[in-house]
């Protein structure tokens, strides 16, 4: 498991303290951990609704973006709003990858791999220990 990363969320933005994160969470969030493939409440969830952050609440990702890419973890082809996430070269693990961070509070969220069905062909392959799904939302992107 990688070091634990502190918040790095900007002055003013409420992150939920990590004592009120689930050990899984924390593990994700803080320590950049991945969840095992098929094992994450929203891998295979169909209902309707804005994905947010599980360590902030911002909008990361719309239900009608989320796709069933076979790997086991949620599949998104865009996020709500490109600016809520931020992109980092991850060479963890003898790989070259594409870590995909919370821009509001730095949680890690998961990676992006360039085999995605939308337009940018882009498969936000997206932890669900990061994520909460808000079904009374509709996204504000």
């Amino acid at each position: 498991m990688a070091d634990t990363q502190p918040s790095t969320a900007p002055a003013g933005v409420t992150v939920k303290p990590d004592e009120e994160l689930t050990p899984e969470q924390y593990a994700v969030l803080r320590q950049c951990g991945t969840e095992p493939a098929f094992s994450g409440k929203y891998w295979n969830t169909k209902d309707d609704g804005t994905y947010r952050c599980a360590a902030c609440g911002t909008e990361l990702f719309a239900s009608d973006t989320k796709f069933d890419s076979g790997t086991g973890w949620p599949s998104f082809t865009d996020p709500v709003v490109a600016e809520a996430v931020t992109l980092h070269e991850d060479r963890a693990y003898g790989m070259v990858r594409v870590e995909a961070k919370c821009a509001n509070c730095g949680g890690h969220l998961g990676h992006v791999f360039p085999d995605g069905p939308g337009a940018g062909g882009q498969r936000w392959c997206i932890n669900s220990a990061s994520l909460e799904l808000d079904t009374d939302a509709k996204p504000q992107g």
